[in-house]
């Protein structure tokens, strides 16, 4: 006997799961529903099926193929319409026509037994057999009555209470005759239950109904689909689970990685190559797919997640679906009854209320609060950049496949033949990531320097040497699993606001420019690039009275590639220097605060011990630098860049220091007592860049750890600050401590408030409005400043659902009043 199984239907009532994806191939604890009836069939020695497929038909097609994975043998009668549930079969007529077969939906989910239907069917030398089952609810299925034979006496579709005569209802499960063809119109739309059976009955022909024993979900809403994954982690249904019962009731597929540290409260079920970290809680009737991340500190409950998905940390998920390749980013929360669709992504501590449907393809921004579905809108991102360039978690948010249409972007907005120089950290992620684009520079007419590995500042001082511009890939500062791809202009400095503007747009449009055969662009590996960058360092850098100061330091190069530049600099400057952690560590390409507390820590014991003047650490890419004075203290960023302006201004007298606007104002005193004078910029790293480049700059800084050396060039630099930290150092002969000592003490407080993008706007006009008569600068943000010098400054972040506050008093206590003061302006415009 062959099988038919119904795969068209489009499944509306389940949108947004179908809305990409056909009904049948819903996973029901990680295989497709369909498949789980596949397998019924061939359970029961119906191996030869055809499958009537409609919408999203080649899907299913190319999902099964001719079914040899299954030890099936399938066909395909495709439905050029909808043909109702009669005509679909009739459909595939010329298949069926020579012996007897079992009809039954490709979307139901069931155990019941078919070789007990197909021998009543045959005892009772009936045409048509209905399947039948008994229902609490029986409103949205065909209610049938049999008399004590099993003879059908009545049927009625979707009945209203007052019609309820029965809770015996029609399952769509059917073992026909092909006699039943000649009931069944050919290309219109007819249906078993409203047309061809009760015609069969008015002309008396035999039609049974057998009432099966066993499970049976019709999965037609999302109330249905939820309730059939729980019901198959209870077993309460007879089917097959991939993987391994690792404790009752606890299933995980091969290749899935789950930490000892991981709470598991089964029944649930883990796909295969999923990872589960250390921290997350799983909770019963939760099913994982395949290749799914769920990070430490998330918590899922009855919670249905599809494959590829990413869960980010401290997310919560509680009865919820959501579609294949969503991410779900740090701290976001989806209630009960809630559907995401495929390929969205839901932004860091954003709220989806129960029962809201989030259709494919749609961005819920961070900190959004979600009550009504998101169908037609997009809410996507308004632009790219965000502090440190494109940044986002690797193979999450930055895939191959955005590092290319990025990279083609990028050479869109340059002229045909021009030179980009490319550079990575020492990571396996910037390592992959560079090399598609590369080829994405190349397949767009543009030459490409690769520098490979080397520290970020000589990534810069490459670029500005003849190319039109540069991307370098790093590992995000104390974020290992995050990544960013920095574009820089021809001077080496990040892309300006309306370059990134452009980019943005170039990105957004597509408008990819592709070389012609003869247009691809070459590739260079340019040789003696240390040497040519401490040469340059070391010719514009005052380093007078170094060699005969006798000055000892220990340098900390953090395993990062600023140890690829120090030992011939370092013999060059002539010092006595000791440094620790030279060699990459692929494994640790950036560090958390904890571990760069702790290196500082360690880097104060051994200036200490050794009796060095002071020491320095570098980030992992060189950029930036921290410091400890003679007597192993660790001095603050913040403290550091006084410090390091008391120096420099000291020596020079003269010129303009550009800073933040959120700097201390301890730094004008700083400055002005030496004559110099402060040039107060945005915290956009290009607009201090940009001052700190201009003539009569003299130095720069953003008080975290970034500091700007003008004479050598206009960007972060961490190995020219240490060369001009040295010499400065070997020319005053004083010591960091007594340097620090002479400067008033700041007390500077931050706070980070969740602000919605959509009250942004609302939250600054608040602010201006409550600062009233005060001094308001609105360099960057608005800075309020009291009649008492006192200030606070407000300013929305560019790229998070956040905005930041800073306020400066004369003690902690006045500072926090302020703050405290301005964060309720802020919280009340936010309601």
């Amino acid at each position: 006997m062959k099988a038919v199984v119904m795969a068209g239907g489009e499944g509306t009532r389940l949108r947004p799961m179908t809305s990409s994806m056909p009904k049948p191939l819903l996973p029901v604890v990680n295989r497709p529903i369909m498949e789980h009836v596949l397998r019924l069939l061939k359970r029961h020695g119906l191996n030869e099926t055809v499958v009537t497929v409609q919408f999203l038909a080649s899907l299913v097609k190319n999902y099964f193929g001719d079914g040899e994975e299954l030890g099936m043998e399938l066909t395909y009668a495709n439905e050029e319409k909808p043909l109702g549930t009669a005509g679909s079969v009739k459909n595939a007529e010329e298949a069926l026509k020579d012996d007897a077969f079992l009809v039954i939906s490709g979307d139901a989910l069931t155990d019941f037994d078919l070789t007990d239907l197909i021998n009543f069917h045959k005892e009772k030398g009936s045409l048509v057999t209905v399947c039948l089952t008994r229902v609490p609810n029986p409103l949205e299925f065909g209610i049938t009555i049999v008399d004590e034979e099993g003879k059908v006496e009545r049927f009625l579709e979707k009945p209203t209470w007052g019609q309820v005569f029965s809770d015996t209802v029609n399952t769509g499960i059917y073992v026909m005759e092909p006699e039943v063809f000649n009931y069944v119109d050919p290309d219109v739309p007819v249906d078993w239950s409203g047309d061809v059976f009760p015609q069969l009955m008015k002309e008396g022909k035999p039609i049974y109904g057998y009432v099966a024993e066993g499970y049976w979900e019709d999965v037609g809403t999302h109330e249905s689909y939820v309730k059939a994954q729980a019901d198959v982690l209870e077993r309460k249904v007879d089917v097959d689970i991939d993987g391994f019962e690792i404790s009752p009731g606890v299933w995980v597929a091969e290749g899935a990685e789950v930490h000892p540290d991981a709470v598991l409260r089964g029944p649930l079920y883990v796909g295969d190559y999923a990872k589960v970290e250390a921290g997350a809680e799983i909770r019963e009737h939760t099913v994982i797919g395949s290749n799914v991340v769920v990070k430490s500190g998330a918590f899922l409950h009855k919670a249905v997640v599809a494959d590829n998905v990413y869960v980010g940390p401290h997310s919560n998920l509680r009865g919820c679906v959501v579609g294949k390749n969503t991410d779900i980013m740090r701290a976001a929360r989806i209630e009960d009854g809630a559907v995401i669709g495929d390929e969205c992504l839901v932004g860091e501590e954003s709220i989806i209320q129960g029962n809201v449907r989030v259709y494919p393809f749609k961005t819920i921004e961070a900190g959004a609060f979600v009550n009504t579905s998101v169908i037609w809108e997009s809410r996507g991102q308004a632009h790219l950049f965000g502090a440190r360039g494109v940044s986002g978690i690797l193979n999450v948010e930055i895939t191959p496949e955005l590092a290319v249409r990025l990279a083609g972007a990028y050479a869109t907005t340059l002229k045909k033949g021009s030179t980009v120089t490319t550079a990575r950290d020492h990571s396996r992620g910037a390592r992959a990531l560079k090399r598609a684009v590369i080829s994405a520079l190349q397949a767009s007419a543009i030459d490409v320097r690769d520098l490979e590995n080397v520290p970020l500042p000589v990534a810069r001082q490459q670029t500005a040497r003849g190319s039109a511009g540069g991307i370098m890939i790093r590992t995000t500062l104390g974020v290992p699993d995050s990544v960013d791809i920095m574009f820089f202009d021809g001077q080496g400095a990040d892309l300006s606001q309306g370059s990134q503007r452009k980019l943005d747009r170039v990105f957004a449009r597509q408008e990819y420019r592709r070389a012609f055969p003869g247009e691809i662009g070459d590739l260079h590996f340019p040789s003696s690039v240390f040497d040519s960058y401490t040469g340059s360092l070391l010719r514009n850098v005052d380093i007078t009275g170094i060699a005969e100061s006798g000055l000892k330091v220990v340098v900390d190069a953090s395993n990062g590639s600023a140890g690829l530049v120090l030992p011939s600099l370092l013999g060059k400057l002539g010092v006595d220097s000791l440094t620790i952690n030279p060699g990459l560590d692929e494994a640790r390409p950036t560090e958390s605060a904890d571990m760069r507390r702790s290196g500082l820590v360690r880097l104060g014991e051994i200036v200490a011990s050794s009796r060095a003047a002071f020491g320095v650490r570098f980030d992992p890419v060189g950029e930036r630098l921290s410091l400890v004075d003679e007597k192993g203290r660790i001095i603050e960023d913040d403290r550091a860049l006084l410090v390091m302006l008391d120096l420099i201004a000291a020596e020079r007298r003269s010129g303009r220091v550009a800073l933040p606007v959120t700097t201390t104002r301890i730094a004008e005193q700083v400055a002005a007592y030496h004559g110099t004078q402060v040039e107060w910029t945005t915290t956009s790293p290009d607009d201090l860049t940009r001052v700190g480049g201009e003539e009569g700059a003299i130095f720069g800084g953003d008080g975290k750890g970034g500091f700007i050396v003008p004479e050598f060039s206009s960007v972060y630099d961490g190995t020219a600050a240490f060369v001009r930290l040295i010499g400065l150092v070997a020319r005053t002969q004083l010591t960091l401590s007594q340097i620090d000592a002479r400067i008033p003490r700041a007390h500077v407080l931050k706070r980070d408030l969740a602000t919605p993008w959509a009250v942004k706007g609302l939250v600054m006009r608040r602010v201006v409005e409550a600062a009233g008569d005060r001094f308001v600068d609105t360099t960057d943000g608005v800075r309020v400043v009291e009649t008492d010098g006192r200030w606070v400054m407000v300013l929305p972040d560019p790229a998070e659902a956040v905005t930041h506050l800073w306020a400066e008093g004369p003690d902690d206590a006045s500072a926090q009043a302020l703050l405290d003061e301005w964060a309720a302006v802020v919280d009340s415009a936010g309601r």
